[in-house]
């Protein structure tokens, strides 16, 4: 399935609705769980502010969005410690189709952005999740991600484990 991939940066001609409707379905599994991530239910609005605070990339097969990350430099403003560092990056709005999960487009996804940020001049690249979302984190740690401290978000009412990797 990954090898008909196609990793971009988003374009102008890519629908917000269909970005918001993957992100809404990538994680509607563990919002079931109790586990609220701001993805699972934010509106096309949202979505737009959010990819366009970073560096948005979306996969494709063929026509269609299944995967998207978005990736912020340092000077995007944050409330967590790690992410104020001038060496970090950090990324968010990570989702996969759920009928494209474990296929290989979020590993495809992650190798795009560690390029990307490196060639940026990103010496570590840094994101959060809940704390319950062991599966999650684990995903991560199997990619070298390392855990390196804890933030709470105002909109949740969980705390999440910050995770980073050396690039």
């Amino acid at each position: 399935m990954t090898e008909r991939l196609l990793i971009r940066p988003l374009a102008a001609t890519d629908s917000f609705a269909e970005l918001t409707g993957l992100l809404n379905r990538a994680y509607q599994a563990q919002d079931e769980r109790g586990i609220y991530f701001t993805a699972a239910t934010q509106d096309e609005a949202a979505t737009r502010r959010r990819a366009l605070e970073g560096r948005c990339f979306v996969a494709l097969d063929g026509v269609r969005i299944v995967g998207t990350v978005t990736a912020y430099d340092p000077s995007t403003p944050s409330e967590c410690v790690w992410y104020q560092r001038a060496e970090v990056w950090r990324f968010g709005q990570f989702g996969v189709e759920p009928d494209y999960q474990n296929a290989g487009v979020g590993s495809r996804l992650m190798i795009a952005l560690e390029a990307a940020a490196r060639q940026a001049g990103a010496r570590e690249l840094a994101l959060d999740t809940a704390e319950h979302a062991t599966e999650l984190i684990a995903f991560y740690q199997r990619r070298g991600f390392r855990p390196v401290g804890d933030v709470h978000w105002d909109d949740v009412d969980y705390r999440s484990v910050v995770l980073s990797k050396t690039l």
